[in-house]
């Protein structure tokens, strides 16, 4: 069985042929255009294996290749270290060395999604293009009423009231004249953001996983729709922890010989884009009440308002895992605000109005509150009984550390990486109370 690696940039792949026993017969540059890569498809064998790590153009190759090879295998650049810590790193010494540890099978491989998924995730980028464009256009807007000292009176400058008022507002010749072009362009963009949206909701329509997702405070449409893009099959995680480090949102450990581990900042490998979604809808959950808005004050009160923050952004991740893998909603969702998100996600998918029904009213806003105010109840109880316990064994573990002969060597009387209160070790927040049934933060 021949070992096949290839380094695949935007005009050219080069190829490492390895036969076994013989090591590499063969090295090739093959153009990467149509023609080229399925005359190099076809001369592939039923019994061969490829491997070529992720890039921008990966999943198009891999596709073409498969239908050829016996196996073709996508690798995670960041796990290769042997080519990156290469002394000599050539693209042709990069195919040769993925060709050797392919057949040596110490490849990292990396989940390959289907067409469907991968098509969601070209959307959801195409979104997040959009908006950056968007902000662009808001900034320079709003620069250019800075430095003419002019002061908008609205609220949102680019709501209803403040695109009339930008439209009418008294500027030099030169600035109303960029001004005007800038509203357009935002115009432009608002409407190809909305459509863009109405698409995202009508492919995630059915999808009962979006449905679990929008009962948590803080996730709607966008941001439920990204992680669903980002996570697709669930069941390749097999743990929560493992979604999460997927994320970016672990921290770093670094631990060597008797000393304590150190615990850093999150490793920020991952998915920029759903990290920092993630991010948004965790200022949004902390603002309501609740078992999200207890955690976050009481990490807060000990690490600091932005260590606090990326901590229910964390929290979100794992409550997504096991919404997802159990098929489940929130546990302290308000129903009525659940039918609300998701009536909007009906109206961006384009179905008809109707009778809005379960939606937030005066007359049911005050049982529902009741529901997370409870919760962040039970919650702050459960953390001050566990405080007292701890309190009161302090003397008793200080009396027994003591006493142990390596007593000087141990800066932390738990192992590092489970110490007590840390934000891992909260998984639990609130005991389940009555039949209602679903998943806590």
């Amino acid at each position: 069985m021949r070992a096949i690696g290839l380094d695949v940039h935007k005009h050219f792949a080069e190829v490492a042929v390895l036969e076994p026993g013989q090591g590499i017969v063969s090295r090739e540059r093959v153009p990467v255009t149509p023609v080229s890569l399925r005359r190099f498809a076809t001369a592939l064998r039923p019994d061969d294996q490829v491997v070529l790590e992720a890039s921008f153009n990966t999943w198009a190759v891999a596709e073409l290749l498969s239908k050829h090879a016996g196996r073709v295998v996508v690798s995670n650049p960041m796990k290769t270290r042997a080519i990156a810590s290469a002394k000599v790193k050539t693209d042709q010494v990069d195919a040769g060395i993925l060709a050797q540890l392919l057949a040596a099978d110490f490849i990292p491989p990396v989940w390959v999604p289907d067409r469907a998924t991968r098509q969601l995730r070209r959307m959801v980028s195409e979104h997040r293009g959009l908006v950056v464009q968007r902000g662009q256009w808001r900034n320079r807007i709003h620069a250019i009423l800075n430095r003419n000292l002019v002061e908008c009176p609205c609220t949102d400058a680019f709501g209803r009231a403040g695109l009339r008022w930008l439209a009418q507002v008294r500027l030099p010749a030169a600035e109303r004249r960029e001004v005007d072009r800038l509203l357009r362009l935002h115009s432009l963009v608002e409407r190809e953001l909305d459509g863009l949206e109405g698409e995202l909701a009508q492919a995630r329509l059915r999808d009962g996983g979006l449905r679990h997702l929008v009962s948590v405070p803080g996730i709607g449409l966008i941001t439920g729709v990204a992680l669903l893009a980002v996570i697709g099959d669930v069941r390749r995680f097999t743990r929560p922890n493992r979604l999460v480090g997927y994320l970016g949102l672990d921290p770093r450990v670094r631990q060597s010989g008797d000393r304590p581990a150190y615990t850093g900042h999150i490793s920020r490998q991952g998915q920029a884009h759903a990290r920092g979604l993630l991010l948004e809808a965790a200022h949004s959950a902390i603002r309501g009440p609740g078992p999200l808005r207890a955690f976050y004050e009481r990490v807060r009160s000990r690490r600091g308002a932005q260590i606090a923050l990326v901590a229910v952004a964390r929290k979100l991740a794992v409550l997504a895992w096991h919404l997802l893998t159990n098929d489940t909603d929130y546990q302290w969702v308000r129903p009525s605000l659940k039918a609300q998100k998701w009536r909007h996600v009906e109206l961006r998918a384009g179905l008809p109005k109707g009778v809005r029904r379960g939606i937030w009213t005066r007359t049911n806003r005050a049982d529902e509150d009741a529901i997370p105010y409870r919760a962040e109840a039970a919650y702050r109880s459960l953390v001050a009984t566990r405080r007292q316990q701890a309190d009161a064994a302090a003397p008793m573990r200080k009396r027994l550390e003591g006493q142990r002969p390596d007593a000087r060597r141990r800066s932390h009387p738990h192992p590092p990486l489970f110490s007590r209160g840390s934000t891992a070790s909260a998984a639990s927040i609130v005991p389940h109370q009555g039949p209602q049934k679903g998943v806590t933060a």
